[in-house]
């Protein structure tokens, strides 16, 4: 991985470059606003550092049905989740779109199939998965015939007709068997599966921090079955930064992965990076792209394509995160054949109506306050973060992203908590929230 100095001198190179062909194009109003370094230096204290870096490693899982499963389980431990500093003001206010009727029945499509995930008890044909980390970082994708879930280290591939366990549980570290390194010795968790639609590829990443350096290991099936063969790779993150939190998207130009980047237990900022997909897909060496943003922004969610209609030609992949009773958005284009040509464009602050973080100011503040029945046992809210995914849909006659992420109704003891969700539409051209709304299972605030 470049050094600190050396990924500076490369940012400031690249972003010479933005400058020249920015103002080559001057005259173009529709041409995407690039942010200077001077900017970004008044907005957030420093530029965002610009790397590219090969991969760490690269080779091929022949098949993982016949794959050795690691004998050292899953482990039991209290998973590490760093707090992201709330954005100013925002930890006291009333809540500008809860729903005050409940939602018409009539819109609630009929469920065809029921079958348990990947929890606690659950078996499957390779044997019984017991929960092994708290948060549990549960996740799970459909693809064109299977359902594959993910809880933190381990996972399962489903019939997505009968709802059968095909293969799994197994920990999660099992796609990276025979790969050597951390990848394949660290079942470290914070796994992310996602189903590659336009190209029928599963997509599994989780990164390897028990030892140094600390790396995201992900892997590309061959072929739109999860039990096949794959192709692997490993990413380096150095020793210092820790890469927490990674969320994954995919786009017709790359993976797109997201980290928190903690020193100890500082938060230095989100860590925006692009996977060359064309080549991981072929099994061929890869490198990766990444924006290093300052500590003023964190829990940035990359878009995930769904649908079969693609984003127009060259569209960059959005990027969100929320401030104070806003969304920022960034926009994300990547040059392989060019690096210093990839830019990062933003933030643009989308104004949305008042809330708070779940669990935030008076009746919380720590991320842990959601009840549940049965157990005076609280939940994480995780609120200080957008929810994973960012969908993206090309419906032809406009762009549209889906975005969530956890706030809280009432003050003090008597504190609830509510989903905001909002649907953005036109992103590459003029964002604008469609639709909003806060729901809550509590009839109170109705």
């Amino acid at each position: 991985m470049l050094s600190r100095n050396h990924a500076l001198v490369a940012a400031m190179a690249a972003l010479c470059t933005m400058f020249c062909a920015m103002s080559a194009h001057a005259e173009d109003e529709d041409a995407p606003r690039v942010m200077s370094a001077q900017e970004y230096a008044a907005a957030a204290g420093i530029p965002p550092v610009f790397t590219v870096t090969p991969e760490d490693h690269h080779d091929t899982l022949p098949s993982l049905r016949n794959a050795m499963v690691p004998k050292n389980g899953y482990g039991k431990r209290t998973h590490f989740e760093g707090l992201i500093p709330l954005p100013p003001g925002s930890t006291d206010q009333s809540d500008g779109a809860v729903q005050r009727t409940a939602s018409p029945t009539r819109n609630t499509p009929t469920t065809q199939l029921n079958f348990d995930g990947v929890g606690d008890g659950f078996t499957g044909p390779n044997g019984t998965f017991s929960v092994n980390s708290a948060p549990p970082d549960t996740d799970g994708a459909i693809g064109a015939t299977q359902y594959v879930s993910l809880v933190n280290t381990g996972f399962a591939v489903f019939d997505k007709t009968t709802g059968n366990p095909v293969f799994g549980p197994v920990a999660t570290n099992t796609l990276w068997s025979g790969f050597g390194g951390g990848c394949e010795t660290n079942n470290d968790g914070d796994g992310v599966v996602i189903y590659d639609r336009a190209a029928g590829r599963w997509v599994v990443s989780q990164f390897s921090v028990s030892t140094t350096p600390y790396l995201q290991c992900v892997a590309v099936s061959q072929t739109s079955d999860a039990t096949g063969a794959w192709n692997r790779y490993s990413f380096n993150y150095g020793s210092t930064l820790f890469p927490d939190y990674p969320k994954m998207g995919s786009w017709p130009d790359a993976y797109y992965e997201t980290f928190n980047m903690f020193n100890g237990n500082t938060f230095s900022g989100a860590n925006l990076c692009a996977y060359d997909r064309t080549s991981m897909l072929a099994g061929n060496a890869a490198t990766q792209q990444c924006f290093q943003l300052s500590s003023a922004y964190g829990g940035v969610l990359p878009s995930d394509l769904d649908g079969a209609t693609p984003p127009p030609a060259n569209s960059p992949n959005y990027l969100i995160n929320y401030g104070t009773n806003s969304l920022n958005l960034w926009k994300f284009h990547v040059d392989w054949a060019t690096p210093a040509n990839s830019t990062l464009t933003g933030p643009s602050a989308i104004s949305v109506s008042s809330f708070s973080p779940a669990c935030s100011g008076s009746g919380g503040g720590a991320g842990t306050c959601i009840s549940q029945p049965g157990t005076s046992q609280q939940l994480d809210s995780l609120a200080d973060r957008m929810m994973f995914r960012l969908a993206y849909r090309n419906f032809g006659t406009h762009e549209s992203l889906v975005a969530s992420h956890s706030v809280k109704l009432g003050s003090g003891t008597s504190q609830y908590s509510g989903v905001r969700w909002y649907e953005i539409r036109s992103p590459g051209v003029t964002p604008t929230v469609y639709q909003q709304s806060t729901f809550t299972p509590d009839t109170s605030f109705r």
